[in-house]
């Protein structure tokens, strides 16, 4: 005999085994019971929630010869019947797969005969939501009045691509997705009738996982046993299948992080990666962990909201004292913004790595949460190197003597530059007003550098080639300006000077354009290559 899959062997055939939807299960069972029943339902909800499975009970409810508080007693012959899919009575259709006009016209032309058996003749309509629209508008007049023995019942998960002339006409039930506490009691209650040994840890992950489907969770479990057929099934073998992350993995990535140590942080990546653990997955769980170490921190009293163990919930405790909120904030949004890219990326690595460096780097971001962090990390190296003490009395921060005495001494002045280091700035004249902005930048990007070619002094002359920069050189700003970036550049101060072509100063003063020949030969006696050092 061939297997049977998990979520296939236990599909609830009555009410009462349905978990997770007690609004739908209880107001569908008042309406057999009152005999209240719709001419059309609309079943909306995630995959794995349940809605087939309800439709084909409530199928088979209405049809039952002798129902047992609003659910089918699955013993007469119409259960039965409709159990093994052979009732003439319930009609299943994939419109996924059944999507024209000419599938609907057939319903239409089907409705018209009475149920060789039973009461109602029951559609369900799978996937509905793929109908095209001249179906939609085929099934229209037949749903708004079908014949008094006639049930629709459509199934979607995408209900906003529904018409609302459709939606208008059905009796809306919107399935929740079921808790990770729900589906847990559930699949120990299986594994016991299957005489399975399963740990309650891997239990819980499992039941995580499945992301509020039951059926999903079934998938998974089902999986997990045939690869360790005959054994029990622990927390680290279903990690192993599932290639799934340990929360002490996590631990250790953020204390690495939070170190700013690359290093360390690319080698536990690329431990997970050998173990064959899924990127997309880790990257999931990973923003999964920081959101709950930031519920840990911003909130009190929070153990039903965290699903995780008092170990580990001690272990988020310890570390949420390590980081602020809004270095975890910026955690959480640097790899958000990952799991959407990285979800069709070739180079998944690659991604998780740069995001690893964004998080142990923060200078490489300019967000407000990315300067925040900078901010942090300044202040634990303060407070690792130099004590800072307040001081009662004056309300002022008290400095250590030796940083007293250095304060009071003038500020090092950097070195002047020498006529050699002129070459260099007409090396990179480009990248040095690339720092520049506005309409002085405009003029920058046409002016050449020079200096005095007899005297040979350290001063650079910027020489605009459009009388229009005169603007630029009555503002005194913009020559700080530029001497401030090449200082920067530099490590040496220089004296600066805005000039323009068409006053003829070159002719008076001698300038010429700073040539590596004029300076630096005549020095080292030797040829010279010059390369960019910026």
């Amino acid at each position: 005999m061939s297997y049977t899959a998990l979520y296939r062997k236990f599909r609830p055939d009555t009410f009462e085994d349905v978990k997770g939807q007690e609004h739908i299960v209880t107001t569908l069972k008042n309406q057999v019971k009152a005999d209240r029943i719709g001419h059309a339902y609309l079943f909306c909800g995630t995959r794995g929630t349940g809605k087939t499975t309800i439709a084909k009970i409530l199928a088979k409810t209405v049809n039952c010869e002798h129902p047992v508080d609003g659910s089918p007693c699955n013993e007469c012959e119409t259960c039965r019947a409709i159990s093994a899919g052979t009732s003439m009575n319930v009609i299943e259709i994939d419109a996924a797969s059944n999507n024209g006009v000419d599938n609907i016209r057939e319903i239409r032309e089907e409705v018209a005969y009475r149920p060789t058996q039973g009461r109602y003749k029951v559609y369900i309509i799978d996937e509905v939501h793929m109908l095209s629209v001249g179906a939609f508008n085929a099934l229209l007049k037949t749903l708004e009045e079908p014949p008094s023995y006639v049930i629709f019942i459509l199934a979607t998960t995408e209900a906003h691509k529904i018409p609302i002339t459709i939606l208008s006409r059905c009796q809306r039930y919107d399935f929740r997705r079921i808790t990770v506490d729900t589906i847990a009691a559930r699949l120990q209650e299986l594994m016991a009738e299957e005489k399975v040994d399963v740990q309650d840890k891997a239990i819980r992950y499992i039941a995580k996982a499945a992301d509020g489907s039951m059926r999903d969770a079934l998938s998974l479990l089902d999986q997990c046993i045939a690869f360790y057929l005959g054994e029990t099934l622990t927390y680290d073998k279903v990690l192993d299948v599932l290639g799934a992350v340990d929360t002490e993995v996590f631990s250790k990535l953020l204390r690495k992080v939070l170190e700013g140590n690359v290093t360390g942080a690319i080698q536990v990546l690329e431990e997970l990666i050998t173990r064959g653990r899924d990127l997309g997955q880790f990257v999931s769980d990973f923003v999964w962990y920081m959101r709950n170490l930031l519920l840990v921190k911003t909130s009190e009293n929070i153990e039903d909201v965290l699903d995780v163990s008092t170990e580990n919930r001690k272990l988020l405790e310890e570390e949420s004292r390590m980081v602020d909120s809004d270095t975890l904030m910026r955690y959480i949004r640097v790899f958000s913004e990952l799991s959407n890219q990285i979800r069709y990326a070739s180079q998944k690595r690659v991604l998780v790595e740069i995001a690893l460096i964004k998080l142990c780097r923060p200078a490489m971001e300019t967000n407000l949460d990315s300067v925040l962090d900078r901010i942090r990390i300044l202040e634990d190296k303060m407070e690792s190197g130099v004590p800072v003490q307040a001081s009662a009395s004056s309300g002022k921060e008290a400095l250590p003597q030796k940083q007293e005495e250095a304060e009071v001494k003038e500020p090092i002045k950097p070195p002047v530059a020498a006529p050699e280091d002129l070459q260099y700035i007409k090396q990179n004249w480009k990248s040095l007003i690339r720092e520049t902005s506005g309409l002085f930048y405009q003029m920058l990007q046409n002016s050449v550098p020079k200096y005095n070619g007899d005297t040979g002094e350290p001063k650079l002359y910027v020489e605009f080639q459009s009388y229009l920069a005169q603007a630029c050189i009555d503002n005194p700003e913009n020559a700080v300006t530029l001497s401030n970036i090449i200082q920067k550049k530099l490590g040496k101060s220089i004296e600066l000077e805005l000039i323009i072509k068409r006053d003829n100063k070159e002719a008076r003063t001698g300038l010429a354009e700073i040539s590596v020949d004029d300076i630096l030969k005549d020095k080292i006696h030797m040829d010279v290559v010059i390369e960019d050092d910026f």
